[in-house]
């Protein structure tokens, strides 16, 4: 009997470490160390991006703001601190599952891909893909892509997509990924490509400021819908349980609609609310990107 027992306690102790291996409770390190630390963008406007003093601001950290606020209530920590680090698109995810950051407020797309490896809130803005080019240019649609010199952007959905669209529908074209999509959109303004596919709103949002903004423009049909959502760790429950009732409030009460109108009701940049964004507040959910190119996936 003394070794069955011994036996059954094994047991159980392997089972409580693989139970434990397979959750993540963020909440008690921040209760711990007094610490949250949010991952932002460099130049992702308006979501997340630094300003004129390099301070991280924008549409999606207000929105993860929020969840700190709330956070201070509930774990009873008036003095969290909140600090930043900030990421590129390739780095996003990795930083986010070593624990590098515990939320990622940028512009990240929920797809099935990238919920093996991550979880993701309600989502937060509904964007599409599209093509930035030079007015005059003669593209239009992927077919008219043949020869063309293509800029993308390193660990998007974007990059994706025109890797499998190389092999098939523009073979012909030429392909230079960047590490960003300010780097990207350099190669367009300097003639070294002709083309630089990208979620319509973070292309509006990177010509905003240029002096020449007029001499370009978003071409062609839609390639894809992509709902963008805060990232957490997957099994990360009760940290996304809290990131979702903010959102849900925030939807709920209505001030969503200020938070919306701060960021893309500006002089420089006027992106009305879309249908589908409109419904994504008035019936949250966490639906998954997709391709409206038949056959690809993102």
């Amino acid at each position: 009997m003394p070794i069955t027992k011994t036996l059954l306690a094994l047991i159980l102790g392997l089972g409580a470490v693989c139970a434990g291996a397979q959750s993540i409770d963020t909440l008690a390190r921040i209760r711990q160390s007094r610490t949250i630390t949010l991952g932002n963008r460099e130049a992702a406007r308006p979501f997340s991006y630094l300003d004129a003093q390099g301070q991280p601001v924008g549409y999606a950290l207000d929105l993860c703001l929020r969840v700190v606020e709330r956070l201070r209530r509930d774990l009873k920590l008036p003095d969290l601190k909140v600090k930043y680090l900030t990421v590129s698109g390739a780095e996003r995810i990795p930083r986010l599952v070593e624990g590098a950051i515990d939320l990622e407020c940028g512009s990240t797309t929920n797809t099935k891909a990238r919920q093996e490896q991550v979880a993701f809130s309600y989502t937060t803005f509904v964007a599409g893909m599209k093509l930035l080019t030079r007015k005059g240019s003669s593209v239009t649609t992927v077919a008219s892509l043949a020869g063309a010199n293509i800029a993308l952007s390193k660990g998007t959905t974007s990059e994706k997509l025109f890797n499998q669209l190389r092999d098939r529908e523009v073979q012909s074209a030429s392909f230079q990924t960047y590490a960003s999509n300010a780097e990207a959109l350099k190669a367009l303004q300097s003639g070294k490509a002709s083309v630089f596919p990208q979620d319509d709103v973070l292309l509006a949002g990177l010509i905003s400021s240029l002096p020449d903004r007029d001499s370009y423009v978003l071409a062609g049909d839609y390639l894809s819908i992509e709902p963008y959502a805060i990232m957490v760790r997957k099994n990360d429950s009760e940290l996304l349980r809290v990131v979702d009732q903010t959102l849900a409030d925030t939807y709920a009460s209505g001030e969503i609609n200020r938070i919306y109108e701060r960021w893309f009701n500006t002089p420089a940049m006027q992106v009305p609310m879309s249908r589908l964004t409109r419904e994504a507040f008035a019936r949250p959910a966490k639906d998954s990107g997709f391709a409206r190119v038949l056959g690809y996936t993102l």
